[in-house]
Formats: C-alpha cells, sequence, structure tokens
C-alpha cells in the first residue's frame, strides 16, 4: 500500500503564499517522502474574481525555494491531470446531477431577495437563518415543487443552485488522525450550496470530485477546514466513495495577542510572513519575504516544522532528510502554534553555523562585489573566523570589514579605554619589533609580541587594547595575530601609525 499513498496541496492563486500555506505544502511534503508516496500540486482557482495575476508562478517558486517541490501538478503531469480547477469544470456537472438523481442533493430557485427575507425575519426573533431539514419543504426548490414545475423552470432558464441535502436525526462519527474522533449531530448542518448556475461548482463539490478522481489517499490541511469535514464525508458516502484519511493541521497564532498571525503581524514586528518578497500588481506593494531578507531555505523549513509538530526528542536542528524520516502525523499538536521571530533567527543562525564555509565564502564575496571592495585576502579564512557570530551572511560585512578597509575613525568608549599617555611611544617600540619579523605569520607575530611584552614586564593590556584600536578601530574582532598576519606587515605598520597620528 506504501507505494500508493498520494497527498496533496491545493491551494487558491488568490495572492502570494503565506508561510501558513507553506507548513501545509511542508507537511503533505514530508508526509509523503516518508511513505514513498506522491506530492500534488493542484490549482484552486474557481473563484476566477479573486484570481491574482502571477500568483501560481509564486507558488511554485516558494516551494522550489524551499526544496519542497511537487512531483504532479501544473506543467508536470502523472496521469491525472488537469490540475488547475478551472479547466476541469467539465467534470464537476455530472457528479452534481448523480447527486439529484439519488436523492442526496436538490435545485433551489430561492431569490437572493427572498433568502435575505427570511434572514432578516430570523433575525427579528433573535433567531438564525439555516437552509436545511427543518425549512427546506417550505422554500422554493425541486423538495417542494412539482416535478412539472422544476422542469418548466430549467427550460426556461431560471437561475438555480444545487443545494446538499443533509440527512436529518443522524449522528455522524468522524475521524481526524490528529484529533481523533469527533460526534456531529447532521441537524445542525445546513444544506451547502454545490453547484451554481453559471456552471461552476462551489469549492466543496469540486474538491471532493478532484481529490477523488486525483486518487487522493490522505487530505491534510489547515483547522479552518474541519467545519467542512462533516459536509466532505458525507458527500464522499453519497456519491459512493471511499473517503480518504483525514488530517487538520493546528492554526499558526501570532507572537503576540490572541488569533491567526497575519501580515499585519509582520509588519509592525519587523518579520517577513511570505517565503518570498511579492509585488502586489495591483497597488505595487512590495512585501518582504524570507529568501530576500537572507533566511536559508533549511532554517525556515526547520522552524515551519516545528509549528505545530515535534519529534519527541530534544533534537531541534534537523535537515530535510531527517524531518522525512522522523515526521509523523501523530506527533502533530492539536493546540495552535505560536510564531515565534526570535526562534526563527536562531534558527537561521545554527544553519549557517552548519552551512561548509566554501558556500557561505562564495556568498560574501558577492556581497563584497556588490560594495566594489576588491580583494586578494582568504576569504574562507576570514569566513571561518566569524562565523559563528553572524546570524545572517550580510552580517559577514560589520563582523569583518576592517580586514578590507583601514579605520577612518575610532569608537570613542574603546579610545578612552584603550589609548592612554604613554600609548604613543609604547606603540612606537611596537613598529620597530614587528618591522624587524620576516615570517609574519599568525604563530610567528604572536609570539615574538607576546614575548616582547613580557620581557618590558607591563600589562597585555597597555599593548594588546590600543593595537586592537590601531587595527580594527573598536575593542571588536578575532584573534588580533590573525588579523595582522591577514592584512600583512605593512598594513599593520600603516594602521597602527594612522592610530598615533589621529589619536
Amino acid at each position: 500500500m506504501a507505494n500508493n499513498i498520494r497527498v496533496r496541496f491545493a491551494p487558491s492563486p488568490t495572492g502570494p503564499l503565506h508561510i501558513g500555506g507553506v507548513r501545509t505544502a511542508l507537511f503533505n511534503y514530508l508526509f509523503a517522502k516518508k511513505q514513498k508516496g506522491t506530492f500534488i500540486l493542484r490549482i484552486e482557482d474557481t473563484d476566477q474574481n479573486r484570481y491574482v495575476e502571477g500568483a501560481e508562478d509564486y507558488i511554485k517558486q516558494a516551494l522550489d525555494w524551499c526544496g519542497i517541490p511537487f512531483d504532479e501538478g501544473p506543467g508536470k503531469d502523472g496521469g491525472f491531470g488537469p490540475y488547475r480547477q478551472s479547466e476541469r469544470k467539465h467534470l464537476y456537472k455530472q457528479y452534481a446531477e448523480q447527486l439529484i438523481k439519488n436523492g442526496h442533493a436538490y435545485y433551489a430557485f430561492d431569490t437572493a431577495e427572498a433568502l435575505d427575507h427570511h434572514r432578516k425575519d430570523h433575525e427579528s426573533k433573535g433567531k438564525t437563518f439555516i437552509y436545511n431539514w427543518h425549512n427546506r419543504e417550505k422554500l422554493t426548490n425541486s423538495l417542494s415543487l412539482t416535478d412539472d414545475e422544476v422542469q418548466q423552470n430549467l427550460n426556461s432558464g431560471v437561475p438555480f443552485v444545487i443545494r446538499f441535502k443533509s440527512p436529518q436525526d443522524e449522528t455522524l462519527h468522524l475521524f481526524d488522525e490528529i484529533r481523533g474522533d469527533i460526534k456531529i449531530d447532521t441537524n445542525i448542518l445546513d444544506d451547502k450550496i454545490l453547484f451554481k448556475s453559471d456552471g461552476m461548482p462551489t469549492y466543496h463539490l469540486a474538491n471532493i470530485v478532484d481529490d477523488h478522481l486525483m486518487q487522493i489517499t490522505h487530505v491534510i490541511r489547515g483547522e479552518e477546514w474541519l467545519p467542512s469535514l462533516a459536509l466532505h464525508v458525507l458527500l464522499y458516502r453519497s456519491l459512493g466513495w471511499n473517503p480518504p484519511s483525514f488530517s487538520h493541521l493546528p492554526l499558526i497564532l501570532k507572537p503576540v495577542g490572541k488569533g491567526k498571525l497575519s501580515k499585519r503581524d509582520g509588519d509592525k514586528l519587523g518579520f517577513p510572513v511570505f517565503p518570498l518578497a511579492w509585488t502586489d500588481p495591483k497597488t505595487k506593494d512590495i512585501s518582504s519575504g524570507y529568501k530576500e531578507d537572507g533566511y536559508l531555505p533549511q532554517a525556515v523549513v526547520n522552524m515551519l516544522a516545528f509549528l505545530g509538530w515535534n519529534p519527541g526528542t530534544e533534537q531541534e536542528l534537523f535537515s530535510l532528510e531527517e524531518l522525512i524520516q522522523e515526521f509523523d502525523l501523530k506527533r502533530v499538536n492539536k493546540a495552535g502554534a505560536k510564531f515565534d521571530p526570535e526562534k526563527t533567527k536562531w534558527f537561521q543562525q545554527q544553519h549557517l553555523q552548519q552551512t561548509k564555509t566554501s558556500i557561505l565564502s562564495d556568498q560574501y564575496a558577492q556581497l563584497l562585489q556588490q560594495k566594489n571592495v576588491s580583494t586578494t585576502l582568504d576569504i574562507h579564512k576570514i569566513v571561518d573566523t566569524i562565523k559563528e557570530r553572524a546570524v545572517f551572511v550580510e552580517d559577514f560585512w560589520n563582523l569583518s570589514n576592517f580586514f578590507f578597509i583601514a579605520p577612518s575613525e575610532y569608537e570613542a568608549k574603546a579610545t578612552k579605554k584603550a589609548w592612554k599617555e604613554d600609548t604613543p611611544s609604547l606603540m612606537h617600540e611596537l613598529i620597530r619589533i614587528l618591522d624587524d619579523i620576516t615570517d609574519f605569520s599568525e604563530e610567528n607575530v604572536s609570539t615574538i609580541t607576546k614575548g616582547w611584552i613580557t620581557g618590558k614586564e607591563i600589562g597585555f593590556g597597555k599593548i594588546m587594547m590600543p593595537l586592537r584600536v590601531a587595527l580594527v578601530g573598536s575593542l571588536q574582532g578575532p584573534d588580533l595575530f590573525l588579523i595582522a598576519s591577514m592584512i600583512g606587515k605593512t598594513e599593520t605598520i600603516q594602521r597602527i601609525e594612522n592610530a598615533i597620528e589621529k589619536l
């Protein structure tokens, strides 16, 4: 059976993909890959009014960047296409008609005005209007009209919808892989619209038909679809099909306050909620993305995996391969997961440390090029010495610019602490010592300088602190002798002379 596992991620192309959507895709991907199954992308674009130009491409690019590409979908036919709902329109009507024939659905001719009137009438009595078993026989539909009247309406083009006929007085026993057993009293369900007179199905019908025809075995989706579960299971039953297994993922919650994580939270607290930057085609507003903000895709994926799932061990850092091995729906929580921007940075920092220095060096070289800095220094070695203090590749510049550019200003606090009255004469003496060194390697410069300091019987701070200010411009940075050996003897002496002159 394991090989026939088929899951789908079915977003609507109504804008950029929120990280909540990326997490749904990720959990589907991890589940499928662990079972050697198939991960399908289906574009749910039946709502043409909300369709946004470029959104479908964005979804594909986001999945690719995260390293979770789909196996089947638009442009990758696996024999179950087409994979856009708008190209599947011709499929749905027959199933709506089949439901009518079997007595599980009916034509409803109620006008919007009539329904509005019923709604207001109920509200005035403090009740809620629900179109279902307790009033459907009194409304204008094929259950209350004669067969002739129904046929006449259809022939003369009276607008209609097809509604599902929810069963009366039944307790539905449903099962969710994450939430367990769920009981639903069918009397509280409304008769949802499945098909509109414009020839378009509603989400509920299209979704069930597509999942069935694409042989989807497991539906893993967001918690917001939980209220639709009863209807979806009833539709499978009414069409004589076996339903897939269902899992509803917990919501991703705001870092502060109550409710679902939104773009507004990101704007307010300064973190992205989209995987890639997005330019709104209408307003031309640009929303930031994790990629453009310098995050590594593996860090974003690791962070998303922990929103609602945990491996049951202390381990927090996972590669995608390890996530596939460990992922289990039984370890997904029911409760919502609070989004934590600081934890995201922590994941980023950890994954940056695990990235090969050669890859980071290439990225840093590009960054230096953008800053018009040309250098003959060993970038690989520089990255090695600074990377553990960085969160992003962007940080490398602040942590190492003194390797490439001599300080022109000196941090006031550092100077006050390091530069004393006798410092210039000690620095002149140090220049003479350095000038005499022929092998300017880190070890040699360190041995000779430290030997000289010890011989003078003065504290190390009297030399090392002003030397650091001279080479770096502040009291930060890696080992001083490493800096000196890398920038070379001439540059080292030049920087000490500059400091003596300026300070």
